[in-house]
This record gives C-alpha cells, sequence and structure tokens, in this order.
C-alpha cells in the first residue's frame, strides 16, 4: 500500500473543494487551482479543474463570466449561486460526518468506545 491515495481521495471531494473557494466571492480557474495548491492539497491542473467547473456551472452550482483582459488573455470568473450555496452546506455536513466516521475508525475511538 506504499502508493500516494491522495489523488483518488481528493478526486472524491474536488467538487466540494471548488464551492468552498467561492463561498468569500467570485474567482477563476488558476486562482482556485493556487488556492488548493496553498492549502496542501497539491497541483490541480487544468484539465481535472475546468470540467468540474464546466459541470457545476450546467447543474447551477455556479455561474460564469468571460471578462477580456487589458493585457493577456480573458477570464472565466466563477460565483456561487444560491443553490450552490445550499449544495455546499449539505455538502458540508455530509463530508464532516464521513471524515469524523473515518478518522474515529482509524484511531480505533470506535472499537474503544463499544469496549466501554
Amino acid at each position: 500500500m506504499a502508493r500516494d491515495r491522495r489523488a483518488s481521495w481528493l478526486k472524491g471531494v474536488l467538487d466540494l473543494l471548488v464551492l468552498s473557494c467561492l463561498v468569500e466571492g467570485e474567482s477563476y480557474g488558476y486562482e482556485i487551482a493556487r488556492h488548493l495548491e496553498e492549502a496542501g492539497l497539491g497541483k490541480i491542473r487544468g484539465g481535472t479543474l475546468y470540467p468540474v467547473l464546466n459541470r457545476m456551472e450546467e447543474a447551477g452550482l455556479v455561474r460564469a463570466e468571460y471578462r477580456a483582459a487589458e493585457r493577456g488573455p480573458g477570464r472565466r470568473y466563477y460565483q456561487l449561486t444560491p443553490e450552490g450555496e445550499r449544495a455546499l452546506s449539505e455538502q458540508r455536513e455530509a463530508w464532516l460526518g464521513f471524515h469524523r466516521a473515518v478518522a474515529d475508525t482509524l484511531t480505533g475511538a470506535t472499537r474503544q468506545g463499544a469496549d466501554s
């Protein structure tokens, strides 16, 4: 089990993380990827991130707006919709419950509680 499992773990929670990056306001793809990398989640490539953003836009969780730049290429800015805020809230609670169950299992807390 020497292989690094973080990529597969990240795949399962990337949508939630992207939504959480938009809580403070709009952002664009590169900035989202940089934020996730700085949080210690590794480098998220565009080929991974942009399909997630497109899928979220199609689902009505985010809205996107293209803006031309004075220099260089324009950017698509993403913003949470009310539906995206609801989805984030629901998924956050589900993830935190799942995380607690995994952490308890890994640390033996569930066995200790059952043994008492």
